[in-house]
């Protein structure tokens, strides 16, 4: 009897504390309940891994893919639940094929660089989303840092539905040891068109063209240097700013198309018929031309490869300075998941940030998109040492928007072909502008009803 009384009295006991010890787990548990949002705030939960395509061209010298790469798997270490698988598609024409391939099969590639000329095109195919979103909610990315001139192509209607990378404007090189063979001042480079035809008279010699300029490729960019330094005011361009109307045929750009064609024909200070894009670099390189206009995208290409002293220069000019703006942008497209279009601006954010716009300045020739990437250490300290990689971005002051219209691969094309006609000498530049200026209003004229 003893011993049940003592054994009821322990069951009693155990019950008690297991109560106790229910109260107080039920008391943590709705504690920790009223702090979980807390908690959730202050530790995020794993980032879900996303993958994304990026799409980029080449159209410059030099190992421009590895520098792409680089710049990629820097962004996955900052990014590491985002993997961008980087593409080269080729030429800038290449990758729009690829591109407009994909968007027609509704497989468009997350990212891409392609033309900032294109833009006019991707909105006629409902290809590309306007970024304004992420740039409002953004407030690590500034718009207003991106050099105006670049802007131009990436915005339509208040919109912008690209952001500038790969940009350049158009320069003159000059062999500063021929310059002095030939008796001309290696500082002082040409500034006008009647000095260019004078110097490269002067420079020109047997094995030694006094210039060269491509005629293949970006014959209309090349054209369009000339339009706007002959233009009668500095607001004058190849087309109008909603891309549905070009403006080829005027007497100032057949006076433009006529220099061009004068400087092989009448001067013979260039090789006659069409250059090739990618021979002017390697002729100026080797020797074989005194001077080129060219890309400034270039610029790294003939430094790292050039065995002699060089300049470079504004375009020379007749009525003004001028130059087209180039190259290409960074787009995202429309039909991908969501989550993937925010991975995708995280990427393009990261691409153009200051650092990072200057390195790629560095490595390539291109101009740094944005206005703080010259006011990196980086850049300075390059600057000091190479001040040539500086005459692209002040020359900038004097750049246009490059040609760009909607059905822009005809119209572009309308001009490339009248040009080449005319540099090849199957038509004259009058015949010639008319030509394009009738093909480019047929291929724009669905626009102006």
């Amino acid at each position: 009897m003893q011993m049940r009384a003592k054994w009821m009295l322990l069951v009693v006991v155990c019950f008690t504390m297991l109560l106790g010890c229910a109260k107080s787990q039920t008391t943590e548990t709705s504690t920790s309940a009223n702090k979980e949002p807390e908690t959730a705030q202050t530790t995020p939960a794993a980032e879900e891994p996303i993958e994304l395509q990026f799409y980029y061209p080449i159209a410059v010298g030099g190992p421009l893919t590895k520098v792409i790469e680089d710049m990629t798997a820097k962004f996955t270490q900052k990014h590491p639940n985002i993997k961008v698988n980087s593409v080269y598609t080729g030429s800038y024409a290449d990758t729009t094929t690829k591109i407009q391939a994909g968007i027609q099969a509704q497989q468009p590639p997350d990212v891409a660089v392609m033309l900032s000329t294109e833009l006019f095109s991707m909105l006629d195919t409902n290809a590309v989303i306007p970024l304004d979103d992420f740039i409002a909610k953004d407030s690590s990315f500034n718009k207003e840092d991106i050099y105006p001139a670049f802007m131009a192509n990436s915005q339509v209607e208040g919109k912008t539905y690209s952001i500038p990378f790969q940009r350049s404007t158009i320069v003159l090189y000059y062999n500063k040891a021929a310059f002095k063979e030939a008796g001309l001042d290696p500082e002082k480079p040409p500034t006008t068109w009647e000095e260019l035809t004078q110097y490269a008279s002067k420079l020109k010699k047997d094995g030694r063209q006094g210039i060269e300029i491509p005629g293949s490729g970006f014959a209309y960019w090349m054209f369009q240097l000339f339009s706007l330094q002959n233009a009668k005011d500095v607001n004058q361009n190849l087309m109008s700013e909603d891309g549905k109307k070009a403006f080829f045929n005027t007497p100032e750009n057949v006076e433009a198309l006529q220099y061009w064609v004068d400087l092989s024909k009448k001067h013979k200070v260039m090789p006659e018929g069409v250059i090739e894009w990618a021979t002017v670099p390697t002729d100026f390189i080797e020797g074989k031309t005194a001077m080129m206009i060219h890309t400034t995208g270039n610029l790294t290409n003939v430094k790292n490869n050039a065995k002699f002293d060089f300049g470079v220069a504004f375009l020379p000019m007749s009525k003004q300075y001028g130059s087209p703006t180039g190259g290409g942008n960074f787009y995202i497209f429309k039909d991908i998941d969501p989550k993937k279009q925010a991975a995708a601006w995280e990427f393009v954010k990261f691409m153009t940030e200051p650092e990072m716009a200057a390195q790629w300045s560095i490595d390539t020739g291109y101009v740094g998109v944005r206005k703080s990437a010259y006011e990196t250490e980086l850049m300075k300290k390059y600057a000091a040492e190479f001040p040539q990689a500086l005459v692209a971005r002040d020359q900038l002051q004097h750049a246009h928007a490059e040609l760009s219209t909607h059905n822009n691969g005809k119209v572009s094309k309308a001009l490339t072909d009248q040009i080449q006609a005319a540099l090849t000498g199957t038509t004259d530049p009058a015949t010639a502008l008319k030509k394009a200026q009738e093909d480019a209003d047929k291929a724009l004229a669905p626009f102006n009803k």
